[in-house]
């Protein structure tokens, strides 16, 4: 069967149109047509085989050809760097196959498509959301699956990015001497990404730019919080040069946000 596989695939993969290869298509059984796409994956050729994979669930709707075709579609768009075309296939497998074995892998592809062009998309943080949002629907909907670890690993990589992303616009304020729009923006990694790697610098920065705004209780608290959860980094050391200069310790004072999140870190709730 596989040599008969290869033997329909040569003459497809030499037609000159993409018509002409859909339309030869539809004198081939189910499992041939998936054999052909096999064939062209293998062949390092993704986005022919995931047209291949997908023309099975319009011939053959509702077999089992169709199902394994859609995923592997899924796979050979991702494959090919087709983002659009992996997710539309994905989700359309988990809205028509949610319950199958492969379910976790159509999730993981979909989420793959989100998490892979991360790097790609700047300051426009959209597609890290939604990979953050696929990556967490597989940790929690499969947590036993073969693709949960690095879904774990790669929802944490997001999130970091997420965060650190923050820190690099509240830097951009900070060196403008805009404090209160750079505050804003540590304040965010603090609050909400503080099992990040990036949480050590924003509290330092916390003390840079309060200390900056005369705003002394709030820098000897973000003080006091990097030096109760990060003693040994440079940023702690770093932040006790800037505050004992002027005469400060690193310790809670006052009652505003951070003295709120020390009291709560205290009591272990925060960590």
């Amino acid at each position: 069967m596989a040599i008969l596989a290869l033997a329909l695939s040569l003459p497809l993969a030499a037609c000159g149109g993409g018509g002409d290869v859909i339309g030869s298509l539809e004198g081939m059984s189910a499992e041939q047509i998936y054999q052909s796409a096999e064939g062209e994956l293998s062949r390092n050729r993704a986005g022919k085989a995931a047209t291949y994979f997908a023309e099975i669930e319009r011939l053959y709707p509702y077999s089992e050809w169709a199902q394994r075709g859609l995923v592997m579609a899924a796979y050979s768009y991702h494959r090919d760097r087709d983002y659009d075309n992996a997710r539309a296939a994905a989700q359309r497998y988990l809205d028509f196959y949610p319950t199958s074995a492969d379910a976790p892998w159509a999730q993981y592809i979909l989420a793959l498509s989100y998490y892979d062009q991360i790097d790609e998309i700047g300051r426009d943080q959209g597609l890290t959301f939604q990979a953050l949002q696929a990556l967490r629907r597989l940790i929690e909907t499969w947590p036993d699956s073969e693709y949960t670890q690095d879904a774990i690993l790669k929802f944490d990589l997001a999130f970091d990015h997420l965060a650190a992303k923050e820190m690099e616009i509240g830097r951009y304020y900070l060196r403008r001497h805009n404090y209160n729009a750079a505050i804003n923006r540590f304040r965010v990694v603090v609050a909400d990404f503080q099992t990040t790697n990036q949480t050590p610098e924003a509290l330092y920065r916390l003390v840079e730019a309060y200390l900056s705004l005369g705003l002394a209780a709030e820098a000897q608290t973000a003080g006091a919080i990097l030096g109760h959860n990060y003693q040994a980094t440079d940023w702690y050391r770093d932040a006790y040069t800037l505050l004992t200069g002027q005469g400060l310790r690193p310790e809670a004072e006052g009652d505003n946000w951070l003295a709120q999140i020390y009291r709560q870190m205290i009591r272990g709730e925060w960590l």
